[in-house]
């Protein structure tokens, strides 16, 4: 009998080895992340690019809910995604008003919930917290800012824009101001999170598009997308203090986390302005491919990566020696995130 027996375990404990080893080989393992990764929204393909940012390989390509979605954002450990499906349109144009956020999982690349606002808000710009850890997503239609608890996918609260089209975010690092542009109107307002209310609005230029506030919250900055020129508003005073003068019209804005430099997007000149922040002044200019769109610096503080819209690359500049490696994205490539 323990001879059987014996023979009988042994017989089992073979077939257990041989089928972990078919699994092994049918669905192979999935490799621990040991860095992050770079999230690309491509507005034309209607998907989210996964990609590695230290290979430049695409992991993924994960289909969006429908429209499009324009910006994207990772959650505080880097375990999923949250695109805005905005609209087929632009801003203050007729369209579809897109009203869901779809979120995805980044160990399936799948969309594993999509978030209803129930009605037609065009979401657009989303950012973490820095404090609180809830999203914060401007919603245009509502003329204001949605704020989302992510454990449980619900809205917590609204802050107020005074004005339509609110388009971009920027939040402040002690998470207690944001400031959005309001691209029809030209202004920006500039918003009470911890009150959810608005403290103030700024006039601008007859419309302008994208937004970042410095490191040190002292300035926030914004294109004129007409003239070469920047705007640089004073937190203190909440007004316009005066332009920098470009090389080109700009778009998106970036400053490096040492508070040392700004880049700034500019699409017809197909390059990169770098503005030192201790004098506010042009000290170099970096090609990269057309329609340059939003910056994103990387957590370390070693790369810039500039979304290329035309040439469904992203740019990834080295910011010790600002040299420019390219990275295959989707069609239409517009905001990124960095999942850590």
């Amino acid at each position: 009998m323990t001879s059987h027996l014996t023979l009988t375990y042994a017989a089992i404990s073979l077939m257990a080895l041989s089928l972990v080893g078919a699994s092994s080989a049918s669905f192979p393992a999935r490799p621990l992340r040991t860095g992050g990764l770079l999230l690309v929204c491509n507005k034309n393909d209607r998907t989210l690019s996964v990609i590695d940012p230290e290979t430049g390989a695409q992991i993924a390509a994960v289909p969006e809910g429908g429209i499009t979605g324009h910006e994207v954002i990772a959650s505080t450990d880097g375990t999923r995604a949250y695109v805005p499906i905005y609209g087929n349109s632009g801003v203050g144009k007729p369209g579809t008003d897109g009203s869901i956020i779809d979120v995805i999982d980044l160990a399936t690349n799948a969309v594993v919930q999509t978030f209803d606002f129930g009605h037609g808000v065009r979401p657009h710009c989303i950012l973490v917290g820095p404090k609180d850890g809830l999203l914060y997503v401007t919603t245009e239609l509502d003329q204001a800012i949605t704020i989302i608890d992510p454990a449980t996918m619900k809205i917590v609260g609204t802050v107020p824009t005074g004005q339509p089209e609110s388009h971009m975010l920027a939040i402040s690092r002690d998470g207690t101001r944001g400031y959005t542009t309001n691209v029809g109107p030209g202004t920006v307002s500039v918003l009470d999170l911890v009150a959810r209310k608005t403290i103030a609005i700024v006039p601008v230029v007859p419309a302008l598009q994208r937004i970042s506030i410095s490191p040190d919250g002292r300035w926030v900055f914004t294109s004129d997308t007409v003239k070469p020129r920047l705007a640089v508003i004073d937190t203190a005073t909440n007004k316009l203090d005066h332009w920098i003068d470009m090389p080109g019209t700009g778009y998106g804005t970036a400053s490096t986390q040492d508070g040392k430099w700004l880049l700034v997007a500019l699409p017809i000149a197909k390059a990169v302005a770098v503005i030192d922040l201790a004098t506010l002044q042009v000290v170099k200019t970096i090609s990269v491919p057309a329609q340059p769109q939003e910056i994103l610096i990387r957590p370390d503080g070693k790369v810039a990566y500039v979304s290329c819209d035309y040439s469904h690359q992203v740019a990834a500049i080295d910011l010790a020696t600002w040299g420019v490696t390219l990275i295959e994205a989707g069609h239409g490539a517009d905001g990124l995130a960095w999942a850590r």
